[in-house]
């Protein structure tokens, strides 16, 4: 296949004008298709395209890591590190956004089990109003061990028993007998707090991991995480705690295994009452292998622009360092061990300058991943040696008897939802969509349109068009079998770079007589390159249209597939690319609405392809149509808003449903893709219609409007 490759120079935008016309939403199956997407990806100049968006991802995490490593080097005197503390500290709350307020706790204690050598009390708490949080207090025999007791908090990770698990269970059991009391509670989605409803009365069964990514999504329109709602409630834990006569406030610790790990990691950075921590099968490296192996986990396991501001997991000792801490690793960890260490040494070296070098630690055991019987030993040793002044080996019987899920329970039902008046964190968060509903009302009546379209800019990521450098152009050989042709319809493939590692496919198709009246720009969620040219682009070029149908980043042929970590029916089929994204504080809807930008400027500047193939540009007098499919409708809008000067109509297959309508129910359909962190703060999607201020015509969207 010959190739000429031109990089398109103009010094301003030329458009043109084009009315808001219906556009046909029928389909012809009279179309060649193309015989393999390989082959078509292939001719596109594609290498593995569904791994474009990871490969441009890792690429910008790798620089992100460079920057990250310069900063850590540096801290070399406590001033240094001082100073590093304070700023992640801000950051990390920033995108943690805010806590909910201290309210009465309200807690009770519900059953008392009486084991050898420690008793358990089973406690509801509110760790905000009607938010009842079910968890178990191991408590020491007195007659063994003088009252008040020092602490530790337990974190569970993510098996669906919560504080039901075996293992963890066992933790808080040998901290007991060995005269710390250990406070378990259960975490949103799991054990007795299932948090999902199913609009029937009933609660949705899914895996408790579902459960955390389903409220992330909500959670991040509103400036939050799953992490928010979780260190919240350890930190009411600690609050219950100290509530207490028989704990001794000023010794606690915390532990937790996995995502129990994840939480100890937050808790111990962010919470000073923490004396001692020892995060379990956990702390790595975001900048090292896990991205490239399991990649992003959890929702709760990824926080907005931490790369791009330089958090990784050292820094979760780092933060509260030279305060006593142990990282408890599993040498078969999918947690890849060899990060592990590289984290300790970069927090070592930290705690060595504030001259508590000993206060940092490191127990690697060849086991898998799991809170087993060496980490749930040593765990228990670091908490004596900082809690009660006792360094000694410590071994966990082998007839430790625990508690059956029943005798655990907290709940007749085994449910916190069922409570007359409980609220789970969907309902929190359905409050303060409302909320943010009326302060956008007086933000929106105070802010002229280019303040409002700054803010859009700034949450979404996107850049003005001046900003965004110029695409490289790569025309095809459109008489080669593997492209769609169609009767009356000139259609010439090309490949546009837009940015380095981002690689659009496309089809200019203009009419093969007559003069072009105007030009569009069809893009669709499912991708519109490789598919037949339908129904939808022929009425659009009969009518002397010119169109440019393009597969914006991430879609149709640079659709990721296989990623169904993330529940795929839920949320998409790439999650995990979404959170790596996440992690360096860029959005999927604005990425692929500066992709619409640039495609929207290149359309508009060329009308014939001898214009692109000279590198020329046919001057035209007005902005274009945008018709968007499925979910190519959120980064459509956004680049209408942001750039309404582009564009005099937008026509949308689907819905423009607000985001605040997403989170009124606990079953809907919601897109990672189509998410923007923070954006509820300051716009939703029903506003950028109304910020665009042009045409805008919607039409149900149906599976043939994507063929």
């Amino acid at each position: 296949m010959q190739r000429l490759r031109k990089v398109l120079r103009h010094a301003s935008i030329l458009v043109a004008l084009v009315g808001a016309t219906k556009v046909s939403t029928g389909l012809s199956e009279d179309i060649a298709v193309p015989q393999s997407t390989q082959d078509l990806a292939e001719a596109y100049g594609l290498d593995e395209p569904g791994r474009m968006m990871e490969r441009y991802l890792l690429a910008h995490i790798d620089q992100a890591a460079v920057t990250w490593k310069a900063e850590v080097t540096a801290c070399i005197t406590p001033e240094a590190i001082a100073a590093r503390q304070v700023r992640l500290k801000k950051k990390f709350l920033e995108a943690l956004g805010e806590f909910p307020p201290r309210t009465p706790l309200r807690s009770k204690v519900v059953g008392r089990i009486v084991k050898p050598g420690y008793c358990v009390e089973k406690i509801i708490f509110e760790s905000q109003p009607g938010v009842f949080v079910t968890a178990a207090l191991f408590l020491p025999e007195p007659k063994q061990y003088p009252v008040p007791f020092p602490a530790m908090i337990v974190a569970c990770g993510h098996s669906a028993e919560g504080k039901q698990y075996d293992a963890y269970q066992r933790v808080c059991a040998l901290a007991a007998r060995e005269g710390i009391a250990a406070l378990m509670w259960d975490p949103i989605g799991q054990g007795e707090r299932r948090q999902l409803s199913d609009g029937r009365g009933g609660l949705i069964a899914k895996a408790s991991t579902h459960e955390h990514n389903a409220i992330g999504a909500m959670s991040m329109l509103l400036g939050r995480n799953t992490a928010t709602w979780m260190i919240w409630d350890g930190m009411r834990a600690l609050d219950y705690l100290e509530s207490r006569s028989d704990i001794d406030s000023t010794k606690i610790g915390c532990t937790g295994n996995s995502g129990g790990g994840t939480q100890t990691s937050y808790l111990m950075a962010l919470d000073d009452r923490i004396m001692a921590a020892a995060p379990a099968c956990y702390v790595t490296s975001l900048y090292g292998r896990l991205p490239r192996t399991i990649g992003p986990q959890d929702a709760e396991q990824n926080i907005f622009g931490q790369l791009a501001w330089g958090m990784d997991h050292a820094d979760y000792c780092l933060m509260r360092a030279p305060k006593p801490t142990l990282l408890c690793v599993a040498t078969r960890d999918f947690f890849d061990s060899n990060d592990s260490w590289a984290s300790y040494r970069v927090a070592k070296q930290a705690f060595g300058v504030l001259g508590r070098s000993e206060a940092m630690g490191l127990v690697e055991v060849n086991e898998e991943h799991g809170f087993t019987k060496p980490l749930r030993e040593a765990s228990v040793r670091w908490m004596l040696r900082w809690l009660k002044k006792r360094d000694e080996p410590i071994e966990e019987p082998a007839d430790l008897e625990v508690l059956t899920a029943e005798e655990m329970r907290c709940l007749p039902q085994g449910e916190v939802m069922f409570i007359e008046g409980a609220r789970s964190i969907p309902d929190v968060l359905r409050t303060e969509a409302i909320r943010s509903a009326s302060r956008r009302i007086s933000i929106n009546q105070e802010q002229n349109l280019e303040d409002r379209q700054k803010s859009i800019r700034m949450l979404a990521g996107i850049r003005r068009i001046h900003e965004i450098p110029k695409p490289e152009i790569t025309i095809l050989d459109a008489t080669a079998d593997i492209f769609p042709q169609r009767k009356g319809i000139r259609t010439q493939p090309i490949v546009v770079d837009v940015e380095p590692g981002i690689r659009l496919p496309a089809i200019w198709c203009t009419p093969e007589q007559g003069p072009i009246r105007g030009v569009s720009m069809v893009v669709d969620g499912d991708g519109v390159v490789g598919k037949t040219i339908g129904d939808a682009v022929a009425q659009i070029v009969e009518r002397g249209n010119a169109v440019m149908a393009v597969d914006v980043r991430g879609t149709g042929l640079t659709q990721r597939t296989g990623q169904r970590y993330f529940d795929l029916e839920r949320h998409g089929p790439d999650g995990q690319d979404f959170y790596l994204a996440y992690l360096l504080g860029r959005s999927y809807a604005g990425m692929r609405a500066e992709d619409l930008l640039v495609m929207a400027t290149l359309a508009g500047t060329i009308t014939t392809l001898k214009g692109l193939e000279s590198g020329g540009t046919v001057p035209l007098h007005g902005p274009i149509e945008l018709v968007a499919i499925g979910e190519a409708v959120v980064p459509a809008m956004h680049a209408a808003a942001t750039a309404p000067e582009l564009f005099s109509s937008v026509t949308l297959y689907g819905d423009l449903e607000g985001w605040t309508r997403l989170i009124a129910t606990d079953a809907a359909h919601v897109p990672l893709t189509s998410l923007v962190h923070g954006a509820l703060e300051a716009y939703d999607l029903v506003d950028l219609q109304s910020i665009f201020g042009k045409p805008v015509q919607i039409e149900p969207h149906r599976k043939e409007h994507s063929k």
